[in-house]
């Protein structure tokens, strides 16, 4: 796992004699020493239009000749490149039959070879692994970047003024002198209703996340292609049509237990020690049984707990740790290490990102980091196999369509806030009872994702991006409701949310998080099996549940889901109370112009009285945070 950045300039750039190519490619490469400690190495041209930028975090082949950036053996193309290629021994073994040199182990050594040998699109559709890298062709002067099919690792791109620069953070980009550092409104909006800022917009404006199984391809006259190598769109919907045609349990089971055992098999490969996340629930558990199937030793596990017995797992955790014979290390996150963490958080996550959750993910990451310098990791899985409890409430609640008046949907859009911060068997009564009286039920899935129900009302002169996943397009694609809330979340949620959160806190240590569960074959036949055995009755993750009994007594994994949260609704009202008034000040929200001051002051009140809004403040407070850490940003 490692940092890349570069700078690539194009003919139409009249001059760029004013920028310093060789201490800006040095900065940006240095402003991500956290994602690889252990070396670093830039390249420029000999005119100075290409410069790349590596940040090394030794995983395999420890050895120089897995230094970065590294040139093919025919030196036509030099390559930077973050990730692990679990398929290298295959692709390896093919490079040899063509006769294509190949020094040492490194992953990377494989990859630039086989882009060399087979090309870069038949290179990218073999690659089983999470990877983000930038390839340069010098012969004819094109560079490409590359980013893994669901989005596991991160690229970031910028083109202005006749010049391209990329990162694998935005802390890269940020040492460019060559664009403006403007917040982007409409992306201020987007986050305020999700928590996260989709793909692939930015923070600010003219920056974008490359998509997810994309390949973008420019050349010295500033034409730029990007294109789609693995589509999810195109996955999905095909093997939906196949579902009538692999119905058989049996065969399926068998299948499913095979590519699994294979997928962490293969993220098991190292030469530093790997670890696992093991948060007691039914994705981190069958990971770690996997892996203590296929290890001769013993596995270091790794949990964390609240005092706060409602989001305590950190019990059913060690219990499984002592099933499986890990061994198995704890922390208790409590509200003082909570307040020494926020401060960081801006500077982890570079754009304002809300998941609550990020803060007991940077502990564990390091904690983990203490013992180890690889941890697998069970997400994924919800998204794949039907865990997630709101796919049982909206389909129990799933609607036929009916003709109901125009003004019923602003009823729903005002109350909607409300009821998702009641109780969950409160709230899951009322939704149930409302969501048969909605015209559309996709609007009532997307108001439990929402953390503020009119974003850019709140954001003065913003509007919300559209997100393809929302379209009526996807809809008509996806009739099957539990399929089209699967996709929703595969595309959105997942790569922002889940993958950015766990990526950027294990990151700021040097710590590799490895995913099997989202293997792209495992997705790609997660797909193809029927939806009964995913969500059965009212039991999620059939499949998975299956699979892991056969390894762990189901006694020990069979409880309610809790997921990853903290108990922010209380933190907020005592110890974070005098942080939170600070960013939430009605004077400072005026002078900085940016947010409608009332319904957030009104929000701030409610939660104070007792009222459970913690989400949607959240949101707002790591927006404020992100602001008081740039304060070179133009609103």
């Amino acid at each position: 796992m490692c940092g890349i950045a570069g700078i690539f300039f194009t003919e139409k750039l009249d001059s760029h004699t004013n920028l310093d190519v060789q201490k800006t490619i040095q900065e940006m490469t240095d402003a991500i020493e956290h994602r690889g400690p252990d070396s670093s190495g830039i390249w420029i041209n000999q005119n100075k239009s290409t410069a790349l930028g590596h940040r090394r975090l030794s995983i395999r082949d420890l050895s120089p000749t897995g230094h970065q950036p590294m040139h093919s053996s025919c030196d036509r193309f030099i390559i930077v490149y973050n990730g692990e290629i679990y398929s290298h021994n295959e692709i390896g073994a093919d490079l040899i039959s063509k006769n294509r040199s190949v020094k040492g182990s490194s992953d990377t050594r494989i990859l630039v070879e086989s882009c060399a040998e087979f090309g870069i699109e038949n290179t990218v559709s073999r690659l089983i692994g999470m990877f983000a890298f930038a390839l340069y062709d010098i012969e004819q002067q094109v560079l490409y970047l590359v980013r893994d099919r669901l989005g596991i690792k991160p690229l970031y791109w910028c083109f202005n003024n006749g010049v391209l620069i990329f990162g694998s953070e935005l802390k890269s980009l940020k040492k460019s002198p060559t664009w403006e550092k403007k917040i982007d409104r409409n992306a201020v909006a987007t986050y305020l209703r999700y928590g996260y800022i989709p793909a692939p917009y930015t923070i600010y404006e003219g920056v974008q996340k490359l998509e997810p199984g994309s390949i973008l391809k420019i050349d010295r006259d500033g034409n730029i292609d990007i294109h789609k190598y693995w589509d999810l769109n195109l996955i999905a919907t095909s093997s939906i049509k196949k579902r009538d045609n692999f119905s058989n349990q049996q065969e399926i089971l068998l299948q499913m237990d095979s590519l699994l055992s294979d997928a962490v098999k293969r993220r098991m490969v190292s030469d530093v020690p790997v670890g696992a996340f093991l948060s007691g629930g039914i994705d981190s558990t069958l990971v770690t049984a996997l892996m203590t199937e296929q290890s001769a030793n013993r596995i270091n596990t790794f949990s964390i707990g609240f005092h706060e017995k409602s989001y305590n797992e950190a019990g059913y955790a060690a219990e499984i740790a002592k099933y499986l014979g890990t061994t198995h290390h704890e922390l208790y996150l409590d509200k003082n290490y909570a307040l020494d963490i926020i401060p960081d958080i801006p500077f982890i996550y570079d754009e304002p990102f809300a998941d609550p959750s990020q803060l007991p993910t940077i502990a564990l990451s390091k904690l983990t980091k203490q013992h180890v310098s690889v941890a697998l990791s069970g997400d994924g899985g919800d998204e794949l196999f039907a865990g997630y409890t709101r796919y049982k409430v909206a389909l129990e609640g799933h609607p036929k369509k009916v003709n109901l008046p125009r003004w019923t949907q602003g009823l729903f859009n005002h109350s909607a806030n409300i009821i998702r911060h009641l109780s969950p068997a409160v709230s899951n009564k009322i939704l149930k009872f409302t969501s048969n009286m909605l015209l559309d039920h996709d609007f009532l899935y997307k108001s439990r994702l929402s953390h503020w129900q009119n974003p850019s009302q709140l954001v003065i002169n913003g509007i919300e991006h559209e997100i393809g996943a929302w379209s009526n397009k996807i809809k008509l694609e996806f009739d099957n409701f539990l399929d089209r809330m699967q996709y929703i979340d595969s595309t959105t949620y997942l790569p922002e949310d889940i993958l950015t959160k766990v990526d950027r806190a294990t990151m700021k240590f040097a710590l590799e998080a490895r995913v099997p569960l989202i293997d792209h074959r495992v997705v790609e036949l997660a797909w193809q099996i029927p939806q009964d055995m995913k969500l059965r009755g009212k039991e999620s993750k059939w499949i998975l549940k299956e699979l892991l009994f056969k390894r762990v007594p189901k006694k020990l994994v069979d409880r309610p889901k809790m997921g990853f949260g903290i108990p922010i609704d209380d933190w907020l009202r005592k110890d974070l109370r005098e942080w939170s008034e600070s960013l939430l000040d009605e004077t400072r929200l005026n002078k900085q112009g940016l947010l409608n001051p009332k319904p957030i002051r009104n929000c701030w009140l409610k939660h104070l009285s007792g009222e459970s809004w913690g989400y949607p403040l959240w949101n707002i407070l790591m927006l404020q945070a992100w602001i008081d850490a740039n304060p070179d940003v133009t609103i």
